[in-house]
């Protein structure tokens, strides 16, 4: 007799664990998962230890969040994207924005209920939908320039349509979608009467120029948008799994519904430090975006000469690799051959895809460089092995 619930069947170890257990075991470099090799700021963290020694922030927080981390959000909002946010009912702290977007999920969508999901995916997406009751609908992004099909797109919505998942910038391919693109998926979630779940987790990590639009701007749009983003990325502070849903209160309450019986209320000194965070100069942005403007060119240097071909990312901080012109494979095929014979770790895309679409991404994996400077560079010579 099988011990766990049909639900989770399909739900196997996560490509993260397998591609980190495989990379200490080979003593690789780890240029596998998003997550920084180096501290959060200090002075973030020193007001965490404030926070958890002044003896007022070790008990409960309020379920929705605390009010000072609420209004930091609403006010981070207006500051960025001139969103009218309400602090008290139009925002929820959430645990990460993964928990954030699972609690979407299940207070959104009705089983039977259809939901658009664009391609390659982060993992999380298509297993929420499904303890939720949903099915999910892809719509593959086409590379090597990771742009959707307008007549995919349109094909892809039905009266059965409930919520459209988007990406920017787009983890993994690194895309920052245009005005024009997200015009399209605005015009279409309006005339089907469909929910947009916003997932702008990289909202500050635009590189070379590119700008990024949040959907809930547009025209018709923020009644119908539940925005989830996190402290994580923004502040290289991934263990904290701090991370927020804001809109509309009458879209948000679904959402509030459900976070209330999944975590009921997230680390409280560490709400405390992210309201400080969200209110950091102008220049805290502008100098983590020219951090990972360098450390995208360390990666991109460390690519040249590899055999590798790769399209410079405009936002997030992966660059998919086209591996066909070094290994003739899969990508998990490729992956292992990468951390066992030239000692670096990368993320293959399969997990990422539908059945029906993985063929799209077979030739890819995902670097990611938020990583040290040293470790950047020592990529070079290992890369270059490659091509030998």
């Amino acid at each position: 007799m099988t011990m766990f619930a049909r639900r989770v069947e399909t739900f196997g170890t996560t490509i993260f664990t397998e591609i980190n257990v495989l990379a200490q075991q080979y003593n690789a470099l780890n240029l596998g998962q998003g997550k920084p090799d180096f501290d959060t700021p200090a002075d973030i963290v020193a007001e965490l230890v404030r926070a958890a020694q002044s003896g007022q922030h070790n008990q409960y927080a309020p379920g929705p969040g605390i009010a000072s981390l609420r209004h930091a959000v609403a006010e981070h909002a207006a500051r960025f994207y001139g969103l009218d946010i309400d602090p008290d009912r139009g925002v929820i702290v959430t645990a990460g924005a993964t928990e954030g977007l699972l609690s979407c999920m299940l207070g959104l969508v009705n089983p039977g209920d259809e939901v658009i999901v664009i391609e390659p995916f982060y993992d999380s997406y298509v297993p929420n939908i499904l303890m939720a009751g949903g099915t999910p609908v892809f719509v593959p992004l086409h590379p090597p320039t990771w742009t959707f099909d307008p007549d995919e797109l349109r094909a892809a919505f039905s009266a059965r349509t409930r919520v459209l998942i988007l990406n920017s910038p787009h983890n993994p391919t690194g895309r920052v979608f245009t005005r024009e693109e997200l015009s399209l998926i605005a015009e279409l979630c309006i005339e089907h009467n469909v929910i947009v779940i916003n997932d702008e987790v990289y909202e500050h990590l635009t590189l070379g120029g590119s700008s990024y639009l949040p959907i809930a701007t547009l025209p018709g749009m923020f009644e119908r948008t539940v925005t989830v983003s996190s402290s994580g990325k923004t502040f290289s502070a991934t263990g904290w799994k701090i991370g927020w849903a804001y809109g509309h209160p009458a879209v948000l309450d679904g959402v509030a519904r459900a976070h209330q019986f999944t975590i009921f209320a997230v680390h409280h000194p560490s709400q405390e430090a992210v309201a400080y965070a969200l209110r950091q100069p102008d220049s805290y942005y502008q100098e983590f975006q020219a951090m990972y403007e360098a450390k995208k060119r360390l990666l991109m240097s460390s690519l040249e000469g590899s055999g590798l071909s790769y399209r410079a990312p405009e936002g997030t901080y992966f660059i998919m690799a086209d591996f066909s012109p070094v290994f003739d494979g899969m990508p998990r095929d490729f992956t292992h051959h990468l951390i066992k014979e030239i000692g670096v770790a990368c993320i293959p895309p399969e997990s990422m895809y539908s059945q029906e679409h993985v063929h799209i991404g077979r030739n890819y994996v995902r670097f990611s460089f938020c990583k040290s400077d040293e470790a950047l560079l020592q990529a070079k010579p290992l890369l270059a092995r490659l091509a030998r």
